[in-house]
């Protein structure tokens, strides 16, 4: 452990359990924020800027995941379809049904709670939350339920964005800057699009847009794409492509899992296997969040001490640049209107990147209403201690990470929807490719021997074995790169005689099916697909 983690840092006492080691990192993460980055934060008041201060909440909370989309796109059902239960405070419609943003969270009994007296519990990561008022406050809300997927998560279910400026100003607080807090203490933002309605507001739009500078945490899912067939499919993904194109900007393209997510028949099963396939990669993406806790953390802090170095150098400048008596007001319109010269100049100075500046327009509306004489000069002690942090003790927080994640036990999350995905026949990829035959008595390439034979026999076997020359010869046929028919060659040559008899050989043909299928080759060649008579004994060549 380290010595500068102190006795916040410590943590408990490391165990067996996955967890031990958010718990430890956490503790430390929360140290290094009270003691180097916080006095910089409010030196030059970020909090009024940017983000309100952190609390021990917002450190120690599980991993959460924000919902967002139009009406009808199907969140709630979605949330619904992971628990596998209802929820308190639960509606589901083809109408805008949910008016509120729903903290879905683990409890030992089912109730809710009320924004209200959500914000004052110093356990619940929401206390920053009572800056946006009872406008907020009336509709927002927190459900509680025993469910073992929340044992590792929590869920933030989001009001159904609308169209047009009424809806906009009727909610009567700023819903975008809501977004945007949570955007900063989630660890998984998922915009839902149905299928049939792809079209980006302009509320959906800003919204996306309050996303900026979390591009890391965004995932999309193409929702109900079991209503359209496989052409409409790809022309309905080709358009939703375009109109993320043009308001998240970002040089990558965002991961969109396609797919219906509800427990009800398919209405379309053409693409039933690519629907299981994209369920299966979002769940994995999930149930990896507990792991990545730490992670994102960590991840989050250093965002946040780069963006306060930025804002105590803008202020401080603000600061130097101010007369000593007359002239302030004059001064301070014509600081505020060259802040993209100025954010320039400091780039320059300071050798910071341009994406570490928050967006000018917000930042000038925020100093209008400031006294620039009350700012603070800059203080290089504030700033060296967030440099040393972010130089020295963030890497050596990072290597413990690594190092405590690669001894304990992976940490997933479990029950609901996720448990049908693990085992079981009904289990992704079960039967399928390398997969296929594993519950079957007689081998599963014989099948299809016969007809490997007949090829074998036309390469001339000598004492029942072909050289690897004729092996080639026909494996090349398959188009597929020597990488894999070298993968391939080595899974069949069981005994290491670099030969093949007519099992081994048509065992080659076997995989080279699975892959020319579209399917991935086994590391090691499972117990079902060796040669009955390559069984005792076996043992895999490496």
């Amino acid at each position: 452990m380290f010595s500068w983690l102190g006795k916040q840092g410590g943590g408990r006492e490391r165990g067996g359990a996955g967890s031990d080691v958010v718990q430890t990192v956490t503790g430390a993460l929360r140290d290094l924020y009270l003691r180097k980055l916080l006095p910089l934060e409010e030196h030059y008041r970020f909090h009024d800027f940017h983000s309100p201060a952190l609390e021990e909440a917002d450190f120690e909370n599980k991993p959460m995941v924000l919902l967002v989309g139009q009406y009808s796109t199907g969140k709630t059902t979605f949330i619904r379809y992971l628990l596998e239960q209802d929820f308190p405070g639960m509606r589901i419609g083809p109408e805008p049904t949910t008016d509120s943003f729903i903290a879905v969270m683990y409890g030992e009994s089912e109730g809710n709670v009320p924004g209200n007296a959500l914000v004052v519990d110093p356990k619940k990561p929401f206390r920053k939350l009572s800056r946006f008022g009872n406008a907020f406050l009336n509709r927002f809300m927190c459900s509680q339920l025993p469910n073992q997927v929340l044992k590792s998560i929590s869920i933030i279910d989001s009001p159904g964005i609308l169209s047009g400026e009424k809806q906009r100003i009727s909610r009567g607080y700023d819903f975008c800057q809501v977004l945007q807090w949570f955007a900063e203490r989630v660890d998984r933002i998922i915009l839902l699009f149905d299928a049939h309605k792809l079209d980006i507001s302009d509320e959906f739009s800003e919204a996306i847009k309050s996303f900026r500078g979390q591009d890391d945490k965004i995932r999309v899912v193409l929702n109900k794409a079991d209503q359209v067939d496989t052409q409409q499919l790809m022309r309905v993904y080709g358009a939703l492509m375009w109109s993320l194109g043009k308001v998240i900007n970002t040089p990558e393209v965002l991961r969109v899992y396609i797919g219906s997510f509800w427990a009800h028949p398919l209405r379309n099963t053409d693409n039933r296997r690519l629907f299981e396939a994209e369920a299966q990669d979002l769940f994995k993406d999930i149930q990896s969040l507990p792991q990545k806790a730490a992670v994102r953390k960590l991840n989050d802090l250093i965002k946040r001490a780069r963006l306060a170095k930025v804002h105590a150098y803008i202020i401080s400048y603000l600061k130097k640049e101010m007369p000593s008596v007359f002239g302030k007001e004059n001064k301070k319109k014509e600081l505020i209107n060259r802040l993209p010269e100025i954010y320039v100049q400091l780039q320059r100075e300071y050798h910071i990147s341009a994406g570490d500046f928050p967006e000018v327009k917000k930042m000038q509306e925020l100093l209008e209403t400031c006294d620039f004489t009350k700012f603070h000069s800059l203080k290089p002690k504030l700033i060296e201690a967030v440099d040393n942090m972010l130089a020295n003790k963030i890497a050596s927080l990072m290597s413990l990470i690594t190092q405590e994640e690669s001894n304990m036990p992976t940490e997933i999350v479990q029950g609901g929807a996720f448990d049908g995905t693990m085992a079981g026949p009904f289990g992704h990829g079960y039967g399928e490719g390398a997969k296929e035959g594993a519950d079957e008595d007689e081998w599963v390439v014989a099948k299809d021997k016969p007809a490997y034979d007949e090829i074998f026999y036309t390469l001339s076997p000598i004492n029942g074995k072909i050289s690897g020359i004729s092996a080639k010869k026909e494996m090349v046929t398959s188009k597929l790169p020597n990488s894999v028919l070298g993968k391939i060659w080595k899974l069949s040559d069981c005994d290491g005689d670099g030969m093949l008899d007519d099992e081994e050989f048509a065992l080659a043909k076997h995989l080279i099916k699975i892959k020319l299928d579209g399917y991935e080759l086994p590391g090691t060649l499972p117990s079902h697909l060796v040669p009955p008579s390559h069984r005792k004994p076996f043992q895999t060549v490496e």
